[in-house]
Formats: C-alpha cells, structure tokens, sequence
C-alpha cells in the first residue's frame, strides 16, 4: 500500500504531493514500482497536525480520486479518514477502502456509514479520543488490550453488516519505543490471526529516533522489520517507498 499525503504537514512528505499533477504523478511512481493499494489522506495525523474538518479535507481531495480511478482503472484507492462524511464522498468518488485511524471513536457515524457503503474497513488500534491519540496510556505488554479492543470493535461492526475487516495495531499511536518493538515480536497474536493484517511503521519515529537518524535514513532498518512482520502473517505493508518494500515482498516470497 502506497501512501500518498496530499497534506502540506504531515511528518516526512508534506507538501510534496499537494498539487494534484504531482500526486498524480507519485501515484504513477508507486504503481510502477508494484504497489496494489493507493492510501490516500487529506489530513496528517501526526502529533501536533493540523485538525480538518471533513468539508476541508472534502475540498482538499477534490477530484484526485476520480482522476486517479480514471488514469489508472486497475488501482484499488484506501481513503484515509476519520470522518464519515468523507467516506460518503469517497465511496461517491470511487474508493475502494476505507481505512480509518480512530476505529470509528472520533466520529459516531463512521461504523453505521461503512456499512451502508459496504466497503471493506481498516480497524486500527488507537486512544479514543482525537488529543490523546498520540499520549501513551499504558505500560508494559499492550496485546491483551489490543486483542480486547479489536475484538470488541470486530464485533460492533460485524453486528452491523461489514463483512471485510483488516486490522491494524496502530504504530506510532500511544506506544513506547519498547512497546512498538515488542508487539513487531509478537504480530502473529494480535487479532490471534483472524483477519488481514496491515502494518504501518514506515518512516515511523520508534525506528529513527532512538538511532539518532531521520525518517528517510532508516529504510535498511524498516526493511529488515517488514520482512519479519511478514514472516509472521502480516499481509499488507503500508509504506512511502513502494520499490524497497516490493523488494523486501520479493525476498520473502523466495524463501517461502
């Protein structure tokens, strides 16, 4: 999954792909380079961001997603938001996906608007609130409240009709550099393997801040830690650099 930010301060590339000629030119790059998935955001989520509205994140999206369903047809487009809104435009627009950071807890209509949609969801563990989304609330071993929290919300969405969930433990969400660490360790018990799993730590600061390096210094480091994560079942890998994941995909798949 090809992350493209059409945001001008999210944490490593915004601002590059604002204007919709250049997203639509990286959306080229990263399908080229053997991505399946585009994710598209209008709003960075990283700590201290810019809150959106969803007519702002609405007006910032524009046409990108019909234009990009229209030059590459074959492209299967994640929306990445928190508004319900949004998905309405988004699935009006094309999308394929809906992939929402806050496990529908920032918005109380984004379960019921997934449904009527009937597009499959991306579930991602998070704080339940927008400001402490970031504020880390818990010590120690997180899976036993990660497998809760999936579990209950897998329930609340599958009593009100979707069908297609994929989770996601939320890197970089409230978590210790040891925690982010310890659940690489033991990705294959999270959701005890029931549904897809996506994996989110590209450019992620619990990777480059302890190294004293910066977000684009660390691919060699991402790299070994996507090819553990999929060794232990992970089945999508959402990244910024689509060709070195692809390279590392291709490592595992000769080895198994």
């Amino acid at each position: 999954m090809g992350i493209l930010n059409i945001t001008p301060d999210s944490f490593s590339d915004g601002g590059k792909f604002n204007d919709h000629n250049d997203a639509l030119r990286q959306t080229e790059k990263m399908l080229r380079d053997g991505a399946t998935f585009i994710d598209i955001g209008a709003q960075s989520t990283r700590p201290k961001s810019q809150y959106l509205t969803a007519e702002e994140e609405i007006n910032r999206l524009g046409k990108l997603i019909s234009t990009i369903k229209i030059e590459f047809p074959e492209t299967l487009i994640s929306l990445d938001t928190f508004h319900s809104d949004v998905v309405n435009f988004g699935f009006d627009e094309g999308i394929d996906v809906v992939n929402d950071i806050s496990g529908g807890m920032f918005d109380p209509k984004m379960f019921g608007t997934v449904a009527k949609t009937g597009l499959p969801y991306i579930l991602m563990h998070v704080n339940p609130t927008y400001d402490e989304m970031h504020s880390q609330k818990l010590e120690g071993n997180l899976l036993p409240e990660i497998n809760m929290y999936l579990s209950e919300k897998i329930l609340e969405l599958r009593s009100l009709g979707v069908k297609d969930i994929i989770v996601d433990p939320g890197f970089g969400f409230g978590k210790t550099v040891e925690q982010q660490h310890d659940l690489i360790d033991k990705v294959q018990h999270i959701n005890f393997g029931q549904n897809p799993m996506l994996i989110g730590i590209s450019r992620k600061s619990f990777i480059y801040k302890p190294l004293g390096k910066l977000p684009h210094d660390i691919n060699e480091e991402t790299q070994k830690l996507h090819l553990k994560v999929l060794q232990k079942g992970a089945k999508i890998l959402r990244v910024h650099d689509v060709a070195a994941a692809q390279k590392t995909l291709a490592e595992f798949l000769e080895s198994n």
